[in-house]
């Protein structure tokens, strides 16, 4: 019975990552943009380091709670892009990470249009803490039996590749994360257990935007990202900023079927990126928590092309 419980326990686990978004959700996607597009990389003629923390439904118990740090720039003489990123994604006793290293390739179609093509090869690890997870059944009661102390974890390769359309006011993006499809398989199965096994999806993002300059002062700029994988509906995040002196920005945005969010920035020196937003749940969640915040820290590097 115990044996039971222990598997049928990870295949639910597996098959709730089966139907759900595998990989973390970001309101300030515009400035996390190189995480899942490493197309990104190499089209600012800087360096630039940020790091992103999300602490999602704030009130809920072992509520989702995402770190990233990535870097990114161009080449010193050609027109290519290097970087990388680390993520780290926990929820309760499950948890999901990656780390990454990208390459783009830069090429110009005229003065003002350029097309970058992007890769990003890297790893995962999916955990699932068993010392923190208690199991209830009729047999062995409510919180008895802890799975055994054990950490259930699996180590699999990833590959992303993306493309980024842009110019000074307006950018298209279109990238593919999770390339693999790799299986999560974290029991041996035998004649009497079931195993448990996953298929990691592969997950769309088209990205948009358009910078309109009212003066040289004030500027607006509308932004959109749209994911998609498998079965699941795709969800679509609309942001307006208001931006001024390409110093201070402020802006709302809209998740279809889940958040309207309030977001801020701000670039010291133009050197130094700080970014807040604070989402509202709309969803049937939004009885049970008091929101979810998001903060970017950045620095960019001095010019180097």
């Amino acid at each position: 019975m115990k044996k039971w419980l222990y598997t049928t326990f990870i295949g639910t686990l597996l098959a709730a990552t089966a139907i759900a978004q595998q990989l973390p959700l970001y309101t300030q996607y515009v400035f996390n943009g190189f995480v899942f597009n490493p197309a990104i990389a190499g089209t600012h003629n800087y360096y630039q380091i940020r790091s992103n923390t999300r602490v999602q439904w704030v009130g809920i118990t072992d509520h989702p709670l995402t770190n990233v740090l990535s870097v990114y720039g161009p080449d010193k003489e050609k027109d290519m892009g290097y970087g990388g990123y680390f993520f780290s994604d926990v929820t309760g006793p499950t948890s999901r990470s990656g780390i990454s290293g990208s390459y783009a390739y830069n090429v110009r179609i005229n003065e003002e249009l350029r097309l970058s093509l992007g890769l990003a090869m890297g790893v995962l690890q999916y955990k699932a803490d068993g010392a923190n997870i208690e199991l209830w059944s009729e047999h062995i009661g409510q919180g008895s039996d802890p799975l055994q102390d054990q950490v259930y974890s699996k180590l699999v390769p990833d590959a992303t590749i993306g493309a980024y359309l842009y110019t000074y006011n307006y950018h298209v993006g279109l990238s593919t994360s999770q390339l693999l499809n790799n299986k999560l398989k974290f029991l041996e199965s035998d004649s009497a257990a079931f195993t448990g096994i996953s298929r990691l999806k592969s997950h769309f993002f088209f990205t948009g935007g358009y910078r309109y300059f009212i003066n040289r002062e004030w500027s607006v700029e509308p932004t959109m990202i749209l994911r998609a994988t498998g079965a699941v509906p795709m969800q679509l995040d609309f942001t307006t900023s208001v931006i001024y002196k390409n110093m201070v920005s402020g802006g709302f945005a809209m998740r279809t079927g889940d958040a309207l969010s309030l977001l801020v920035t701000y670039l010291h020196e133009k050197q130094y990126y700080f970014g807040y937003s604070y989402d509202f749940s709309l969803s049937s969640i939004r009885k049970y928590n008091s929101g979810s915040h998001e903060i970017t820290i950045g620095y960019r590097f001095n010019d180097i092309k």
